[in-house]
């Protein structure tokens, strides 16, 4: 009897295996045949280029006596690393009124760097970034005056000191976020924090106003606007 129960056991297990197995084999050749959605991190390296101008340069300098144009151009790899380069134009012309002091300078600057998108979902079309910068400037700039006072005869006298040279480096480190409009059209700011490496300059004094950079004893912190078209 227990001989009997194992012959009907086997033959029950063979017919299961011999109807599951044609399954199995139907199944994987199925799922070999059906295409595999691709990875999103599987696109190409190059992405794009986008090109951008500051808005608060424009604002500035239409509204006060220095100011900047600036425009960048930015590469992007992988939606993650976004090569920069930003070229701008500074200029400056300002008297103080108390002293009687004039102030002139206009000069190219440009910044080249890098910036990377630290968003989780790095093809959204919001990105957050933090980058850095290397900056650098050479500019003339020239100083006078009519009210200084001649130590000797006591009368007041005009001062003029042009063209005086001088070389400014420096780094930024940078934080922002841009958003897609519509099509081509992103918008987004840079928050900037500015150090100095290097400078050069007569024994006339530093610079009021350097180009790229700002006004000496202001604020290190910067802010651009900008306005980007990605093609």
């Amino acid at each position: 009897m227990p001989r009997k129960n194992i012959c009907i056991f086997i033959s029950v297990l063979s017919f299961v295996l011999s109807v599951g197995a044609p399954r199995t084999a139907l199944a994987q050749q199925t799922k070999d045949i059906l295409p595999v959605p691709a990875s999103r991190d599987s696109i190409g390296t190059f992405r794009g280029v986008a090109v951008s101008i500051d808005a608060v340069g424009l604002l500035q300098r239409a509204l006060s006596s220095y100011g900047q144009y600036e425009a960048a151009v930015r590469v992007n790899i992988k939606d993650r690393f976004f090569p920069v380069a930003e070229l701008g134009w500074g200029s400056a012309n300002t008297t103080n009124e108390l002293k009687g002091t004039n102030y002139k300078t206009r000069a190219p600057y440009g910044r080249i760097g890098c910036d990377i998108n630290v968003a989780k979902n790095r093809h959204d079309d919001y990105r957050i970034y933090a980058g850095v910068r290397y900056a650098l400037t050479a500019f003339k700039y020239d100083v006078s005056s009519s009210t200084v006072k001649d130590p000797i005869w006591g009368n007041y006298i005009k001062y003029e000191s042009l063209g005086n040279k001088c070389v400014y480096h420096w780094i930024e480190a940078c934080i922002g976020i841009d958003a897609k409009i519509a099509g081509p059209l992103r918008l987004g700011w840079i928050a900037r924090y500015r150090g100095r490496i290097h400078q050069s300059h007569p024994e006339v004094g530093e610079p009021w106003y350097v180009p790229g950079f700002g006004k000496k004893g202001s604020s290190r912190l910067g802010i651009t606007f900008n306005v980007i078209f990605e093609l």
